[in-house]
């Protein structure tokens, strides 16, 4: 062997280095694992969310007293256009799909006003004001960043909260049962039981099991409860069949009500907010920045896939954001993998028995799962309200609007003598709670904001819509880009810095000053 041919030998990768390189190269946004790893990887997202994702039908198909048959359809309807969303949201096509690794589900955020409007319209009036809210966020989508101003974390937090609060209700309507005579003992034994089993996997399960301790606990529970007579029905399960189409329409044509529509289209606005806090965050995490234009593309995706939701008799879709969570721990930044996540959602929509089954599990079981369910939806709330600077005028913006927004759900007739109107907006606390918050932000808030912002081309913490990186959307130095530069950010932090070291003493600023001491660099 010649010398040359000895060097080029060594040069060459070893079998383990160009392993490792293949792998490097697949795990980029664009890159596509092998199907022995898509397959598994993609089923490990589907879990993450599923308990999240079949929840949403269960509860506002049992508040309209649908049949059993009826739920597992909505829950069939809900798995099939959540697979679509997701397709759309991660492949995309046109101006449509922020092309990033992000699972689509029906959002929390509409449950409440689409109870109210199928109690006084019928579901055919939900899916008219879902279908409208999905084209209201699509043309609305490229100017949305200009919105986003409306929306700190004072008024995404204290909603986000109310949505966890109000939907406790559910939860306990699902342990009583429908009895008048308060919850059985067994009810709550299990309920109680399920909840221990989330708690007990949180603690002590590994981290890929404690991403699916709701899923796994409604599953335990339910196998609980197949030893207790009559508590688990699933005689639906036999007549379902092995696969059906999801038929759009298939409740009837859909109806718009003016109320109805504006009361689903602040929701949209609310799901347009999150799903921004959501791509920005994806994208950090992937080293995949989000531009305007990519992110209005996104906002687009999110709005077809609601009014494909409409069309096939389901909700409004957001991102979910413990599928956000679960790219970040397994560090898998494939966007191929959200899209076989988005194949299997539809499988699984086309197979009624899988629904059966779900509509199956025990109320009780169900209401323990949804205790952690939606006090985690409440607790994410309280995360977002962690940004704000709680000085007495943000505390009354969260009091009155929780305030509010709590009224119909602790008296239910409270508005039973008003217009219908007006009921169908305001029946439902999570639409009033954002009204109130957004209103009273405006209020009471403006003045602080303009002054925040006078010379200074960064936000401060209280005004910031999602952190430093959403603030990017506006960001004079950043136009075009989609982020902050990280100097920009550094070289802000250090003028702050000089100028609160030019001030003597350690003393908190005075209140109502509106100016915040130094935050440490983050990165």
């Amino acid at each position: 062997m010649t010398t040359d041919e000895k060097a080029d030998e060594a040069t060459q990768p070893t079998g383990k280095q160009a392993a490792r390189r293949a792998r490097a190269a697949e795990n980029t946004v664009d890159g596509v694992p092998p199907l022995a790893r898509l397959f598994p990887l993609g089923l490990q997202h589907v879990l993450a969310m599923y308990a999240g994702a079949v929840a949403v039908p269960l509860i506002v198909g049992g508040a309209l007293g649908y049949s059993a048959e009826d739920l597992a359809f909505l829950i069939s309807a809900d798995l099939f256009v959540a697979g679509i969303a997701t397709i759309i949201q991660s492949v995309g096509f046109w101006r449509f799909g922020v092309r990033l690794p992000l699972m689509q589900g029906v959002t929390f955020a509409a449950v409440g006003p689409m109870i109210a409007i199928g109690q006084a319209e019928g579901i055919q009036a939900i899916f008219g004001a879902t279908i409208a809210c999905g084209l209201f966020m699509i043309l609305v989508a490229p100017f949305f960043s200009q919105l986003l101003r409306f929306f700190p974390p004072i008024v995404t937090g204290t909603v986000i909260l109310i949505i966890g609060l109000s939907l406790m209700r559910v939860a306990a309507g699902w342990i009583v049962d429908g009895s008048e005579e308060g919850a059985p003992p067994v009810n709550v034994a299990f309920a109680a039981g399920t909840l221990l089993v989330i708690i007990l996997i949180e603690r002590f399960a590994p981290p890929a099991l404690q991403r699916v301790s709701v899923l796994l606990g409604l599953a335990i529970g339910t196998v609980a409860a197949l030893f207790v007579p009559g508590m688990v029905d699933w005689s639906g399960v036999g007549e379902a069949g092995w696969f059906a189409l999801v038929t759009p329409f298939h409740f009837g044509l859909p109806t718009f009500q003016v109320a109805s529509v504006v009361s689903l289209i602040i929701v949209g606005i609310v799901i347009m907010t999150e799903t921004t806090g959501d791509m920005i965050a994806v994208g950090e995490i992937v080293d995949k920045p989000v531009t305007r234009r990519r992110l209005a593309d996104g906002l687009r995706a999110d709005g077809l896939g609601t009014v494909i939701g409409g069309v096939f008799n389901t909700f409004p879709y957001t991102a979910f954001a413990q599928n956000v969570g679960l790219v970040s721990l397994t560090g898998v930044r494939s966007r191929w993998v959200a899209t076989a996540a988005g194949v299997i959602l539809v499988v699984l929509g086309l197979i009624p028995k899988i629904s059966a089954v779900v509509e199956g599990v025990p109320r009780a079981v169900l209401g323990g799962a949804g205790i952690a369910l939606f006090g985690m939806v409440a607790a994410s709330g309280i995360r977002t309200l962690s940004k704000v600077r709680f000085d007495n005028k943000n505390v009354l913006i969260v009091a009155i609007s929780v305030g509010v927004a709590l009224l119909p759900t602790v008296a239910p007739t409270i508005y039973d003598q008003f217009p219908q109107w007006f009921t169908l907006i305001f029946d439902s606390g999570i639409s009033a709670g954002a009204i109130t918050a957004i209103l009273l932000n405006l209020l009471l808030n403006t003045e602080e904001m303009r002054a925040s912002r006078t010379g200074q081309p960064a936000f401060s913490a209280h005004d910031a819509v999602r952190g430093p990186a959403a603030a990017a959307l506006v960001h004079p130095e950043a136009q075009g880009t989609g982020l902050i530069p990280t100097q920009v950010l550094d070289a802000d932090r250090r003028a702050a810095a000089e100028t609160d070291a030019a001030v003597p003493g350690d003393a908190m600023p005075e209140e109502g000053s509106g100016r915040m001491p130094p935050e440490p660099p983050t990165r």
